[in-house]
């Protein structure tokens, strides 16, 4: 029983506990006494951090990060981060954003290389394929003209060849014919030549 008694007395401490920050451009006097009557025995700037542990309307006791404990003006305190906490975070990201930038850049710069490299040679590579496929299609153009011609003179024979075969006929011919009146002749005579 004791113990629920006692979370039910600590409880409105817990639930009070939040966050505040003292607001913008100015120092606040972290005193001893309740009523801050006392000379601060510390001086809080702007945007820091500290919990509160009790509040009333004109004062609140608060806790620093660093555990160290004291009164402050409660008008002065707000829950909001003032601008000053949101630049300085801001610009710790922006920061932490522009290395990580950087070192994506400097990871990336091979691989990109390689890629221009690669496009280039792919660029080339299509240059000669369509140089390919020209010719291609000049050859197909040359070779269906030559297969019409074929096609058109199948039955025929080539002028060289007939003229060829014509005079070879007629020296074979020639000679045949000598042939057969010199045999003729010597038969004739008695195998002795008159000519």
């Amino acid at each position: 029983m004791r113990i629920a008694i006692g979370i039910l007395v600590l409880l409105p401490l817990v639930v009070a506990a939040e966050t505040a920050y003292v607001t913008d451009t100015l120092q606040l006097g972290l005193h001893r006494a309740q009523d801050t009557s006392d000379r601060p025995f510390r001086n809080l700037d702007s945007g820091q951090e500290m919990e509160v542990l009790s509040r009333t309307r004109y004062y609140a006791n608060v806790r620093l990060p660093d555990g160290t404990e004291g009164y402050v003006k409660a008008g002065f305190l707000v829950t909001n981060k003032p601008a000053k906490l949101i630049v300085a975070e801001t610009q710790a990201e922006v920061d932490r954003l522009s290395a990580e930038l950087e070192e994506t850049k400097r990871a990336f710069a091979a691989p990109a290389a390689t890629i221009d490299a690669l496009k280039q040679e792919s660029a080339d590579l299509q240059a000669r394929l369509d140089t390919s496929e020209a010719t291609a299609s000049e050859l197909s153009e040359q070779n269906a003209s030559l297969r019409g011609r074929q096609s058109q003179y199948k039955n025929t024979m080539p002028l060289r060849w007939v003229s060829g075969a014509v005079v070879a006929c007629f020296v074979g011919g020639f000679m045949f014919g000598l042939w057969w009146v010199d045999h003729r002749s010597r038969k004739r005579h008695g195998g002795i030549r008159i000519y």
